[in-house]
């Protein structure tokens, strides 16, 4: 399947469309050669709304072009993000899965603590976190932060080396993380040594491998126990 071209401003997708506006914002990135529809048609948003109906939902047609042309992130920031915040918005949470969950992992990276474009939080459901080639490096070498250390890591300005390196070593002011992953997931090593890296209780898996059944799972565990739960939510 040939990746679609990607086009300015990114195509985004309110859901449901309704007046008015929440304080807090959760947009959601696809995988590789899904479509925002699919968060839909999967129940991932009426999930969300269901547990929290005062938050919106935007869907970003963040597909493999805008990867391939290395313009998402500054589509993430131009189109999505930044206008969010100029809207008003007090939170805004990334959440995606597989190729998505790569992309909301290289904003916050890259972006998520600059004024104007922050983000309050990632969650990264089954992520792409590197070629199969960098997965073994980092296997080979010891783990994240060796591999980091060597010199046989990536080149300067290598999204995949960055997201490695912001796990890693987050600054002080870095938003949270949370990971979800299936315990059979083709991707599992690497999901296994990115969980190595961040704190405890921010981490879930299920059974199941690289697929929608694990991911809403994932999804709803997320939404009972975390940050964006009901209970967690405490008046500004």
């Amino acid at each position: 399947m040939l990746p679609r071209s990607s086009v300015v401003p990114m195509p985004l997708l309110r859901e449901p469309a309704a007046p008015g506006r929440a304080d807090t914002l959760v947009v959601m990135l696809p995988g590789r050669f899904d479509r925002p529809q699919d968060f839909v048609r999967e129940g991932l948003v009426a999930d969300l709304k269901g547990r929290r109906a005062d938050v919106d939902v935007l869907l970003a047609d963040a597909h493999l072009g805008y990867y391939m042309d290395r313009s998402v992130l500054d589509r993430l920031r131009e189109d999505v993000i930044g206008p969010a915040r100029r809207q008003g918005y007090r939170q805004i949470w990334l959440a995606g899965i597989s190729l998505g969950g790569f992309g909301a992992l290289g904003y916050a990276a890259r972006h998520g603590e600059e004024p104007g474009g922050k983000v309050d939080g990632v969650l990264a459901i089954a992520p792409y976190l590197g070629s199969d080639e960098v997965i073994r490096a980092i296997g080979r070498e010891g783990g994240p932060q060796r591999w980091l250390a060597s010199p046989a890591k990536l080149g300067a300005n290598d999204l995949e080396q960055d997201v490695w390196q912001w796990l890693a070593h987050p600054p002080a002011d870095a938003p949270p993380v949370f990971l979800g992953y299936g315990r059979g997931d083709r991707m599992g090593s690497a999901h296994r040594l990115a969980a190595g890296l961040l704190p405890d209780g921010h981490v879930m898996h299920v059974d199941g491998g690289h697929d929608w059944a694990p991911w809403r799972a994932l999804w709803q565990q997320w939404l009972v126990q975390g940050p964006l739960a009901p209970s967690a939510v405490r008046p500004a």
